[in-house]
């Protein structure tokens, strides 16, 4: 039987791929990658929980994506020197992931110089080899312009779309509002909307605000309606605003800026080409409008295209949310909660995100109960070896909860006062009231500040829980978004939709429509070709001819007479 990581070992290799992932916002499965060096006992945990996570180890003649170094600086100064001998554009990071000194000597390949906050580059190697040390904290540094330049050039997929829309004119002369979390990548597709002859404006919601983001798209011509102090009331007036520029197209996460024009500015509508929307809680309340003859727009509906529900919603939201809910455990006081390694966590919730919340919890060694009231959804998880249990009995010896359902009161107060005590409760992606905390403060809990992003509710009983990013998606409150490469490709299916709306919106029915295949297709060949996977083209069943009916009897008894 395998033999089982000890805590400390299995915690040093989660904090080191924690700290290279919040470094560089990159995704991890998908990846080829080495482990070089050091204790081997370390480097087998390390490559194990990379494989875990989706990663696959590279065979010893195959170039890498990234190199793990745990050993001497000597033998990771000669590997990462073979690396860097790649084709222009294929990105290589090297990762310092020595446990108890240094194992890349930075200065041994001539000047560095920063990337963005934690990422050096190596402009002597090459312009695509970059360092990164899980040794040292991140830095506390806005950078956005850094961080906005190192998500343009790891977004191939989207620039290939943006540029074909641009070289078409279709953008020319229209007003798109870019109404989602603001951070660098959004920021980035902004940019390549308006490079596309678009006129762009951006909105967001004061959680979802990174105001130095923000402030670079000002000073680059963007109108922005959003600050992350704002109130509610004042990103009301920000959400009317950016609505009061008569947008033709609107690009929204959760729906509330469709919802809005619909409320508060019909008058819009017949002007609109349609939006399009991005989240599987966004569409919700969509289709019920559609389904009581009260949308008034085409809505294109990303968030169910196959390049945009597995890569963004499995892998993307499933890493962020599991990275950032454990960063922002480890910044906890000692003793104030009861998260542990090898503990137990439940997820709430077996769609797509909860797959990947789920997966990532397992991957770092904790033992997952899931909880949905879709039976085959329970069933999917009990076969893929999570336990399954109702969600008021599986929290109650829980040390971790992690919403999953995109669904109001999922956490209900009877789920949080049937949580263990000290337990701490995240949510994935979210939506308004996931978690009761209104509720619980009727009930009389208070709420008191523990660490950033981290507030304990206590009842008076005694009785405490900690939650996490006030209730609110904690990749996107308390930490970067999902990985760079997850959201180039649901961007580019966002550029899809653009180029549908624009192409045949005022053909398209006012309702929730799919995403043509042919932007699946397209943005899946394209994403293959940037990660450097050769794919046969699809095979076309041949042409049948027009005066021969299609055969449909059996042949397997003979031919038949």
């Amino acid at each position: 039987m395998p033999q089982r990581l000890d805590p400390e070992r299995a915690a040093w290799a989660s904090a080191a791929v924690r700290r290279s992932a919040a470094a560089t916002n990159l995704l991890l499965a998908g990846r080829a990658v080495r482990v070089l060096g050091g204790d081997p006992r370390d480097a087998a945990a390390l490559a194990g929980l990379l494989t875990a996570l989706g990663a696959r180890v590279a065979a010893d003649d195959e170039p890498v994506d990234q190199l793990w170094c745990l050993g001497d600086p000597d033998e990771s100064t000669a590997a990462v020197e073979r690396a860097a001998d790649r084709p222009r554009g294929a990105t290589l990071v090297v990762v310092d992931a020595g446990r108890y000194a240094p194992a890349v000597d930075e200065d041994a390949f001539g000047p560095v110089a920063p990337a963005r906050p934690g990422v050096l580059a190596v402009p002597a190697l090459s312009d695509d080899v970059f360092l990164v040390s899980t040794g040292r904290e991140p830095e506390h540094d806005p950078a956005a312009t850094a961080r906005i330049r190192w998500a343009r050039r790891s977004m191939p997929v989207s620039r290939a779309l943006a540029a074909d829309l641009r070289d078409d004119g279709l953008l020319r002369g229209t007003r798109v509002v870019v109404a989602m979390v603001l951070e660098p990548k959004t920021a980035v597709l902004s940019l390549l909307l308006r490079d596309a002859g678009a006129d762009v404006v951006v909105y967001a919601h004061a959680d979802e605000t990174d105001d130095a983001v923000a402030t670079v798209l000002r000073e680059a011509g963007l109108p922005v309606h959003a600050s992350s102090t704002a109130s509610l009331a004042e990103q009301r007036a920000l959400a009317l605003a950016a609505l009061d520029t008569r947008p033709h197209v609107l690009l929204d996460d959760g729906s509330h800026l469709i919802r809005l024009a619909h409320q508060e500015r019909p008058d819009l509508l017949p002007t609109m080409l349609g939006a399009a929307e991005e989240t599987t809680s966004g569409l919700r309340p969509l289709r019920v409008m559609a389904e009581r003859g009260t949308l008034g727009i085409p809505v294109v509906a990303v968030n169910d295209a196959r390049t945009k529900t597995v890569p963004d919603n499995r892998y993307g939201t499933g890493q962020s949310t599991v990275f950032a809910t454990l960063d922002l455990v480890d910044g906890l006081p000692s003793g104030a909660h009861r998260v542990r390694p090898g503990g137990a966590a439940v997820v709430a919730g077996y769609g797509p995100v909860g797959e990947g919340v789920a997966q990532v919890l397992a991957a770092l060694g904790l033992r997952v109960t899931v909880a949905d009231v879709d039976p085959v959804r329970a069933l999917q998880a009990r076969l893929a070896g999570h336990a399954v249990a109702p969600l008021v009995d599986a929290v109650r010896g829980a040390d971790l909860v992690v919403s999953a359902s995109g669904v109001p009161d999922t956490i209900d107060h009877a789920v949080l006062r049937a949580c263990a005590s000290g337990a701490v409760v995240s949510v994935a992606g979210g939506v308004d009231h996931e978690v009761a905390l209104v509720d619980a403060a009727t009930a009389g809990a208070v709420r008191t500040a523990e660490a950033p992003h981290a507030e304990r509710l206590t009842w008076p009983d005694g009785h405490q829980v900690v939650v996490l990013a006030g209730g609110n998606g904690v990749n996107t409150s308390a930490a970067e978004g999902n990985p760079v490469e997850v959201m180039d490709l649901s961007f580019a299916v966002q550029l899809g939709a653009v180029r549908m709306l624009l192409e045949r919106g005022d053909e398209l029915e006012r309702a929730v429509v799919p995403v043509d295949p042919a932007v699946d297709e397209a943005t899946a060949r394209a994403a293959l070709a940037a990660w450097g996977s050769r794919h046969a083209p699809p095979v076309r069943p041949a042409a049948q001819p027009a005066d021969r009916e299609p055969d449909v009897r059996t042949h397997r008894f003979g031919d038949p007479s």
